[in-house]
């Protein structure tokens, strides 16, 4: 496995100033802001079926939940880039890459340190176990046991000894935490105690964001594997890849139909379909450009549109009941 050399990095560092962008625009790319929306929305969803289903809403513990999962995103996104960075995975610049692939592209191309994206990330978790430890206090221990597993989830998706998003288990992880560990947990904060339409809600979302990873790791191949990034993609190929991609959001889809055909979630829930058509279109894409990572930027763009539209069609699923109540 190759190691980013500290001469490699002061290298990367002596760009021209004359040439970089404020501080600010390296910030924003960093902290890789359409990323966090996959946080956001199973928040959000979590709190308002608590809603429908009679739960007092509670703005205070709500704004916390969103404020958390959004902090501890944060610190993920500025982790992961820190060590694919460290261990040559992330060294593409500009448009040698996929915009919607791999890292935000600021320490190779020079913009910030990685020693200072460690310390934001520092910053951020803590501010993360902050919000914990309150909503512990205020609502009890299982905010105390779903939030340590997402920290611990976040830290160690990349970082030593543990990096399971090395090790292949990293779009499993995804697919629990951004779906049963955040929307559970909001329900919770909301409901103080489990429920089964919460849980089977939250599969949808969980899903969607294992597809969303799945894709992004296509145009990554080759460099996951000379970095020793071994995640599925990296181990079983594209064509693989492509297929679970399908396979993810296939049983997204269909828990939508089945749940609102047998009762189990509200009717309103198949506005998530609407979704569809860009799930059609990120198909077409990737079957027609599976090895060239620039031509598959639409796909990419347009899986994070399928995420957004399908969370956001059943939040207003649960709104509309909550609005009935």
């Amino acid at each position: 496995m190759k190691v980013r050399s500290d001469s490699s990095k002061t290298a990367d560092l002596k760009a021209p100033s004359s040439k970089r962008p404020p501080a600010w625009i390296a910030w924003r790319r960093a902290l890789r802001l359409y990323f966090v929306i996959p946080s956001v929305l199973p928040a959000i969803l979590g709190s308002v079926i608590a809603w429908a289903q009679g739960y007092a809403f509670q703005p205070v513990f709500f704004a916390l939940v969103v404020m958390g999962v959004t902090f501890n995103h944060f610190g993920l996104n500025l982790v992961d880039d820190v060590l694919d960075y460290r261990h040559a995975v992330d060294l593409k610049k500009g448009d040698e890459k996929n915009f919607f692939t791999g890292g935000s592209g600021v320490l190779p191309e020079g913009l910030l340190k990685d020693t200072h994206m460690l310390r934001a990330a520092a910053g951020l978790f803590a501010a993360t176990a902050g919000i914990g430890a309150y909503l512990t206090w205020a609502c009890g221990w299982p905010v105390l046991a779903l939030g340590l597993f997402g920290m611990a989830s976040s830290i160690f998706y990349t970082t030593p000894p543990v990096r399971y998003g090395y090790r292949g288990f990293g779009e499993l992880g995804l697919l629990i935490n951004f779906g049963p560990v955040i929307v559970l947990g909001a329900y919770y904060v909301q409901a103080r105690t489990f429920a089964m339409e919460p849980f089977l809600a939250s599969l949808v979302p969980g899903l969607m964001m294992w597809s969303m990873i799945l894709i992004n790791e296509i145009p990554d191949y080759e460099a996951d594997t000379q970095g020793g990034k071994w995640n599925l993609v990296a181990r079983f190929g594209r064509k693989t890849g492509a297929w679970l991609y399908g396979v993810g959001l296939a049983v997204a889809y269909g828990i939508l139909i089945v749940s609102s055909a047998t009762g189990i979630l509200s009717p309103f829930i198949l506005l998530g379909l609407l979704s569809l058509p860009f799930a059609a279109k990120t198909f077409f894409i990737m079957r027609r450009h599976l090895y060239d990572p620039l031509k598959m930027a639409p796909a990419n763009l347009a899986m994070i549109k399928v995420h957004s539209l399908t969370g956001l069609a059943m939040i207003a699923a649960f709104v509309i009941e909550w609005a009935r109540l």
